[in-house]
């Protein structure tokens, strides 16, 4: 008999698929870790019980402690349930401009959600600076009541993926991973699972796919943080090097339009059945690049890490896709005619 003893227990142990059509095109074996399968539907479910878990064994987040966070979603989500499941309430400061799909999924998980202008990391209103003044306000009122997670700047989390997710993929491939590559947001998974796959075998390659409009890819192949471009994809990309990334062993880096990223979700979907969000098409087309750099019979491993139905409103909305240049297959135009445009660029 196995039986998990609660929430934390059943995140993470996803399973390894194989990208039938990426594979084919590239004549590698393209594997994908089925992160939307966790618990609260993304890879952030491993994120939030990394820090969740470093911060109580540290006895900085106390038994019924407040956990307070600026999220764009899938981290929210994972420490709204993560929190609730080791009795830890959860307050989220998001911008504005994420999926309405992804703030209700908050709420659902029982987080208060404060939603406010998005606004560049250097801007003293960014939601992430919001986050820690609030925890900082909480606990002058009362000492050790909260506790600010900080992503971004933690390196538990990027600590997390090394102990879990890189070794998952070193095991589930028999240590026959020739590539790694994934988007960046904190930069805890690409971050971790890179130091972890390079202690087991130095010669593997790591890549960043990097979304237009972020300024990491020109950082890892230029040394300089400069972007041009814009990207409708949520949760990945950035202008600053967070504690997460810095350091990481990346070998090179791709910049990816949604022209290219997003056609590959789309894809996926009709042919495959796998609905994913946007920074999956991102990885798949960087996944596809790294496959063909490497050449046929290598095997390379990235992340499908949410799910398309958190994003109905853009990825699947034929007017809002038009309004961006991004092609519609027909499937999506026969199955949503007259969708409303009603998202809006992240």
């Amino acid at each position: 008999m196995s039986i998990q003893s609660d929430l934390s227990a059943a995140v993470g142990h996803t399973p390894l698929i194989r990208l039938r059509h990426a594979s084919e095109l590239t004549g590698c074996e393209v594997l994908a870790k089925a992160e939307m399968l966790n618990p609260g539907g993304s890879i952030k479910d491993r994120t939030a019980l990394g820090l969740v878990l470093d911060a109580e064994q540290r006895g900085q987040l106390l038994p019924g402690g407040v956990i307070v966070e600026g999220t764009a979603g899938n981290t929210g989500i994972g420490l709204a349930l993560v929190g609730a499941s080791r009795g830890h309430r959860t307050v989220i400061f998001m911008p504005n401009t994420q999926s309405a799909e992804k703030i209700a999924a908050l709420k659902m998980a029982g987080a208060d959600v404060h939603l406010v202008p998005a606004v560049p990391y250097s801007d003293p209103n960014h939601y992430s600076h919001h986050a820690r003044r609030y925890a900082e306000t909480q606990n002058v009122a009362k000492a050790g009541s909260a506790w600010f997670a900080n992503q971004f700047d933690n390196t538990a989390n990027r600590d997390y993926h090394t102990a879990t997710t890189a070794v998952e993929i070193w095991e589930q491939t028999a240590g026959a991973v020739d590539g790694f590559v994934c988007s960046a947001g904190t930069g805890g998974t690409l971050a971790g699972v890179a130091f972890g796959l390079k202690a087991r075998k130095p010669g593997v390659r790591i890549a960043l796919s990097d979304p237009t409009g972020s300024a990491l890819a020109n950082y890892i192949l230029h040394g300089e943080l400069a972007a041009s471009g814009n990207s409708i994809s949520e949760g990945i990309g950035s202008s600053r090097i967070t504690a997460n990334f810095d350091g990481a062993p990346i070998d090179t880096a791709y910049s990816i339009p949604d022209t290219e990223s997003v056609p590959l979700l789309h894809q996926l979907l009709e042919a495959e059945g796998w609905c994913v969000g946007g920074s999956s098409g991102v990885n798949m087309a960087g996944a596809i690049r790294l496959a063909r750099e490497l050449g046929p019979g290598h095997t390379v491993v990235t992340i499908l890490a949410d799910a398309g139905t958190r994003y109905q409103a853009k990825l699947f909305n034929p007017p809002f896709l038009r309004e961006k240049g991004i092609p519609v297959p027909a499937w999506l135009d026969r199955a949503f005619p007259t969708t409303p445009t009603r998202a809006t660029a992240a």
